[in-house]
């Protein structure tokens, strides 16, 4: 069951050096999800061979324009493909307003309900919940009000023993799943630890875009699989990272570190490097399980092995 995101923009601020703006697409058992939408996004997709009608999610974490600018853009795509199934969009309180100018001055009445809903800027908030996906709020510190969010997989059912599936009646596989005991129809009972393993672990990933050094972060992202975290600076521009309210990559290295996370993921470069490695080589120093996020480059969350 895949779970992955794929990196489509990996720049701050401006598009320079290669590097676009933030925007991540992530990928969940087949269900595409948005998340920030800097300008250019559409592109990005195209070249990523993504069928933008099959977006069902945007999650913006704040109203810079790298992290934005593309939605517009997007959203009249999609209208003028023919769009027709609703499209939800998750951000500040002020994108509505953002969304809203823009569709009137221009007239535009779109094909497909677009829901805006306004993410609280609350740690632990939910922003989202089906049977498969839970979506949390984690509230970062920024110049303005700024959003990450936690994505979790929702727990697997139990995963049936191939050498005993053929003892299962099919009306009985679903409640075996589930965890109960099996009662044939000569009334015995196979307990369920017989003929079931422990499902895979639930996975998750978060995404902590435009950030200073916040460590009350730390017990929110315990232990989550793939932590992407902002590293615009080196340590030796911390200073300069203090005054914008960004993070170094030592900084972001830390947070993984003390959270325990599974892996680190490194983006939003400042366009002064022209390469990313001193940045990937100062989180590595602290926490040896960091890498650069790459545009176009496709990560997955968790162990692929275990949720084939």
């Amino acid at each position: 069951m895949r779970f992955e995101v794929t990196t489509l923009g990996t720049g701050a601020a401006l598009p320079a050096r290669g590097r676009f703006p933030t925007a991540q697409l992530l990928n969940m058992q087949e269900r595409l999800f948005l998340v920030d939408c800097g300008e250019g996004t559409q592109e990005r997709l195209r070249m990523a061979q993504v069928n933008m009608g099959r977006i069902e999610r945007i999650f913006i974490s704040h109203l810079h324009g790298d992290h934005y600018l593309g939605l517009m853009g997007l959203i009249s795509s999609m209208h003028l493909q023919g769009r027709l199934k609703e499209l939800h969009v998750h951000g500040p309180a002020g994108l509505r307003e953002v969304i809203e100018v823009q569709l009137r001055v221009s007239q535009t009445y779109l094909r497909f309900p677009l829901h805006i809903h306004a993410v609280p800027h609350l740690s632990g908030a939910l922003v989202h919940g089906d049977d498969q996906l839970r979506v949390t709020a984690l509230a970062l510190r920024h110049r303005i009000e700024c959003t990450g969010f936690l994505f979790r997989e929702a727990g697997h059912p139990r995963r049936l023993l191939k050498e005993r599936v053929a003892l299962i009646p099919h009306y009985a596989r679903k409640a075996v799943k589930a965890g109960e005991d099996l009662l044939l129809p000569d009334g015995t009972v196979v307990p369920n630890a017989e003929l079931t393993a422990a499902p895979p672990p639930a996975r998750s990933y978060a995404y902590c875009s435009d950030t200073a050094f916040a460590p009350e972060l730390v017990p929110l992202l315990q232990g989550v699989d793939l932590l992407y975290h902002e590293a615009t600076f080196t340590q030796a521009l911390a200073g300069r990272a203090k005054e914008t309210m960004h993070s170094t990559a030592g900084q972001a290295a830390t947070i993984a570190k003390q959270a325990g996370v599974g892996q680190l993921l490194l983006g939003h470069f400042s366009s002064r490097y022209k390469e990313v490695g001193p940045l990937v080589a100062e989180a590595v120093a602290i926490f040896p399980n960091s890498m650069a996020a790459q545009e176009g480059c496709t990560f997955p969350v968790g162990s692929p092995e275990l949720h084939a």
